[in-house]
């Protein structure tokens, strides 16, 4: 028996251990991966970690609509738009680095910095107004006015009344 037990735990220990990345449908991967783009991560990022499947697969779930899925998908997605926008407004705010000490004392501007801090606010501006045109588009409205600025006139047309050739004329 003894002998019988060692080859089964020989055989447990040489069996295949499953590796690589999850491939079904997973309601506990879902619902991380809706947290985590609630947060406002992208899904390419999220699926770069081990423990998530591919993004092929994750996007395979919202369009099956896999247990629901593709609703809690878009409510997330939708989330991180909002989590993105205040995003923008910290790495507005946040100086850090933006200044440096020179060798005589004196602070600088470092431009670097900054430019690269205008450059992540812009790209996520851009973003947002296109996935949320509505939310963060910028509002464009037309007016139409006539002559210096005067009312629009529409010119009034007039209708005759409609007479058949075959008729003859009454006057």
């Amino acid at each position: 028996m003894a002998k019988r037990a060692g080859k089964v735990a020989e055989a447990e220990a040489e069996a295949p251990v499953p590796r690589g990345r999850p491939s079904g449908y997973c309601a506990e991967l879902a619902r991380d991966i809706c947290l985590l783009l609630a947060e406002g991560q992208s899904l390419r990022r999220i699926c770069a970690e081990e423990r998530f499947p591919a993004e092929s697969t994750v996007r395979g779930w919202v369009v099956d609509d896999r247990e629901g899925f593709s609703a809690q998908y878009a409510r997330a997605k939708e989330m991180g738009l909002h989590s993105m926008a205040e995003e923008t407004i910290e790495i507005a705010d946040d100086g850090t680095n933006d200044t440096y000490k020179k060798e005589d004392g004196s602070e600088a501007v470092n431009s670097d910095v900054v430019q690269r801090s205008r450059l992540r606010v812009d790209a996520r501006k851009w973003f947002l107004s296109k996935m949320m045109p509505k939310v963060y588009g910028d509002k464009v409205t037309q007016e139409m006015t006539g002559v210096d600025g005067a009312p629009l006139q529409m010119p009034t047309l007039v209708i005759a009344p409609f007479q058949a050739k075959d008729e003859p004329d009454e006057n």
